[in-house]
C-alpha cells in the first residue's frame, strides 16, 4: 500500500505543477499576444472546463480498463500539449492547446485518487488522501512560485517548456512502477456506465458533495487568475511576487496534510467542515481589503488551510458514494470541481467589470461560509456507501 501511495503521490506532484503555473504570467501573455488581461485569464477556464467535461468519460474508462494505463496515456498527451503551448504564436492557438492539455490532465489526479481508494481501507483513507494532497499542494506551490520566477527570467513561454518537460520525465520514471502494480484491467462494457452513475447519484450525500466542491471552485479558485492584475493595480508588477502570493495557498495545503491526523483526533468532521467554510470566507474578505503582498501571502496560506479542512472531508465521502464504481465517483467529483474552476474566472470577470472588486468578493465570502456549514449539517458517515 505504501509503495502505491508513493507512486501516485509522485505522479500527482509532477502533473499539478502546471495547474496554477499560468496565473502569475497572465499579464505577460496578455501583453505578448495582444489581448486584455481578462481575456488571457480565460486560459484558466480553457484548461479547467474540458478537464471537467471529460470526467464522466474518463471515470467510466478507468472502471472498465486499467487505471494506471489510462494515467500513463494522459500524462503523455498533456506533456506534449504543454510543450507545444510554449511555441504558440497567437492566443487562439494557445487556448486550443490548453484545452487539449485540460482534457488529458483530467485522467491523472482523479484516477490516482481512485487507485488509492481501491487499496486503502476507509478508516485510513483520509490520512492517505492527505498524503496525496500534500503532493498536489507541493506541485501547486512550486508551480505557481516557479512560474513567476521563470516568467521574470525568460518569459511566459519558458513556463510551458519547463512544466511540459517535467511531466514527460515523470512519466518515464513512473511507467515501470505502473507495470509492476499488475493491475487487472476490466472489460469494455457500456452497459455498466449508466448503472454506475445511477448508483452514485442515488446516494443522498452526492448532491452535497458535488454541489459543495462546485461552489468552492467558483468562489475561491475563480479569483486566482486575477491576483496578478489586482497586485499590479496596487503597484506590484513582478510576476514572481504574484507567484509567491498564489503559492501561499499551496503552503497552507501542506500545513493541513501534516496536521490532518492530529485534527481528526481532536475535532469532529462537522467541526472541520464548518471551520473550513468560515476560514475561506474570511480570507476572501481580506483580499477585498487589498492588503500589502506579504500580508496577502499569509492570507493565501490560511486560505489553503481552510480549503482543505472542508475539501479533505468531502473527498472521503466521495470515495464511498458507490464503492463498486469508485473511478466514476472520483471522476464525477472532479467534473463538478473543475466545472466550478472553469466558471469561476467568468463569474469574477463579470463581477469585476460590473459591481467591482469588493462586492464580488463579499458575495464569494458569504457563499463559501454557507457551503462549509451546509456540509457540516448534512454530510453523515452512516449514509456514505449506501
Amino acid at each position: 500500500m505504501g509503495r502505491v501511495l508513493n507512486l501516485m503521490a509522485f505522479v500527482i506532484f509532477a502533473t499539478t505543477l502546471f495547474m496554477r503555473s499560468v496565473d502569475p504570467v497572465i499579464p505577460q501573455i496578455a501583453h505578448d499576444l495582444k489581448v486584455t488581461p481578462t481575456t488571457a485569464a480565460l486560459l484558466s477556464t480553457g484548461f479547467t472546463l474540458p478537464y471537467a467535461l471529460i470526467q464522466p468519460v474518463l471515470g467510466a474508462l478507468a472502471d472498465m480498463f486499467s487505471k494506471t494505463r489510462l494515467i500513463a496515456l494522459c500524462m503523455l498527451i498533456v506533456g506534449i500539449a504543454t510543450l507545444a503551448c510554449g511555441l504558440a504564436t497567437n492566443f487562439e492557438t494557445l487556448m486550443t492547446l490548453r484545452i487539449l492539455a485540460g482534457i488529458s490532465a483530467g485522467g491523472v489526479f482523479p484516477i490516482a485518487l481512485a487507485v488509492a481508494g481501491d487499496r486503502v481501507p476507509v478508516q485510513q483513507r483520509q490520512v492517505a488522501i492527505g498524503r496525496l494532497l500534500f503532493a498536489a499542494m507541493s506541485g501547486n506551490l512550486l508551480g505557481a512560485s516557479g512560474a513567476g520566477v521563470i516568467g521574470d527570467l525568460v518569459g511566459w513561454r519558458g513556463v510551458f517548456f519547463v512544466t511540459g518537460a517535467i511531466d514527460l520525465i515523470a512519466l518515464a520514471v513512473a511507467y515501470p512502477g505502473f507495470r509492476s502494480m499488475d493491475e487487472k484491467p476490466g472489460r469494455f462494457d457500456l452497459s455498466t456506465l449508466i448503472p454506475n452513475y445511477r448508483a452514485i447519484f442515488s446516494n443522498p450525500m452526492a448532491k452535497y458533495c458535488f454541489g459543495a466542491v462546485f461552489l468552492e471552485a467558483v468562489f475561491m479558485f475563480g479569483v486566482f487568475p486575477y491576483m496578478a492584475e489586482l497586485l499590479r493595480a496596487e503597484g506590484e508588477t513582478r510576476a514572481s511576487i504574484a507567484g509567491i502570493v498564489i503559492a501561499g495557498f499551496g503552503i497552507g495545503g501542506i500545513i493541513y496534510t501534516f496536521m490532518v491526523g492530529w485534527l481528526l483526533e481532536h475535532f469532529s468532521e462537522r467541526q472541520l467542515m464548518a471551520a473550513g467554510g468560515t476560514v475561506m470566507g474570511f480570507c476572501l474578505l481580506v483580499i477585498a481589503m487589498r492588503v500589502p503582498w506579504p500580508a496577502e501571502f499569509a492570507n493565501f496560506m490560511l486560505l489553503g488551510f481552510g480549503f482543505y479542512l472542508l475539501h479533505g472531508c468531502i473527498q472521503v465521502y466521495v470515495t464511498e458514494l458507490a464503492p463498486s464504481a469508485r473511478g466514476s465517483a472520483t471522476a464525477a467529483h472532479s467534473f463538478f470541481f473543475f466545472l466550478g474552476q472553469a466558471a469561476g474566472p467568468v463569474v469574477y470577470g463579470l463581477g469585476l467589470n460590473s459591481i467591482g472588486v469588493t462586492p464580488v468578493l463579499l458575495v464569494g465570502a458569504a457563499a463559501l461560509t454557507v457551503t462549509g456549514w451546509t456540509c457540516a449539517l448534512r454530510l453523515r458517515r452512516s449514509l456514505a456507501g449506501a
